[in-house]
């Protein structure tokens, strides 16, 4: 009997332990610092001269503002820590060059985790852009600028995000392009319906749009046409490996 007893403990013991397990979602980010935000200067006005009677062909060269994306880009700190409900730490380890990913959403605390999976683009863009004030024809809609399908596999809350499932886009470099595996960028959704804006976070040494080097670069939609001044609020998460 004290054999049967001691292997009844046990079986309690771990029954308990089991009940207790959760994956480990994305934390809100603790802090953020701001930096400076800026955008493109105004242009000067090139000339040519009208003469009475001509006709001339002009091959004109400019270039706009857009109105439905805001930028973010930066560095990634922290520590992968061991820590009670309490948030007593019994111990961490420092990352210095952290892997994982930042996820930006207009939903606040309140993300469904569980759920998650890849955004439909085929479903879901048309009401998407509508919320933004972007019309189907826009060269900077949603489908136009996540229109890749190439990207790393990564988890989120334990679920796993296969390569090249999701609607991707990667973001400019110091060559000014979008190149294999350089600041790639998903959107997932939610369990609950929610868009999730998510950069992969670049664990080597690589070098941003504004030759420096960033942990990560992401696009996030914003309306500002028309006489669209108001601001949008972001939540931003991060899972660190």
């Amino acid at each position: 009997m004290r054999y049967n007893k001691l292997f009844i403990g046990m079986l309690v013991v771990c029954v308990l332990a089991l009940s207790t397990v959760s994956s480990v979602q994305p934390f809100g980010v603790e802090t953020i610092v701001e930096g400076s935000s800026t955008r493109a200067g105004i242009d000067l006005a090139d000339s040519t001269t009208a003469i009475a009677g001509n006709v001339t062909e002009l091959t004109i060269t400019g270039f706009s503002t857009t109105q439905a994306w805001q930028g973010y880009f930066g560095n990634v700190s922290g520590t992968i820590q061991l820590v009670d409900g309490a948030d007593n730490v019994m111990y961490n380890w420092s990352l210095a060059d952290p892997e994982g990913e930042v996820y930006a959403s207009e939903t606040g605390d309140t993300i469904n985790w569980t759920g998650i999976k890849c955004w439909d683009m085929a479903t879901d863009n048309a009401a998407l852009e509508a919320s933004y004030d972007i019309v189907s024809n826009d060269v900077d809609g949603v489908d136009e600028t996540f229109n890749w399908t190439t990207h790393s596999e990564f988890f989120v809350n334990n679920i796993q995000i296969d390569a090249n499932s999701c609607n991707s886009t990667r973001i400019f470099n110091s060559n000014g392009k979008g190149e294999a595996a350089d600041y790639e960028e998903v959107i997932l959704e939610g369990g609950s319906g929610e868009v999730i804006w998510t950069a992969i976070i670049e664990e080597a040494s690589i070098i941003g749009f504004d030759q420096k080097d960033h942990d990560f670069q992401m696009l996030v939609p914003e309306d500002g046409h028309d006489i669209d001044t108001a601001t949008r609020q972001y939540y931003f998460y991060v899972e660190l490996e």
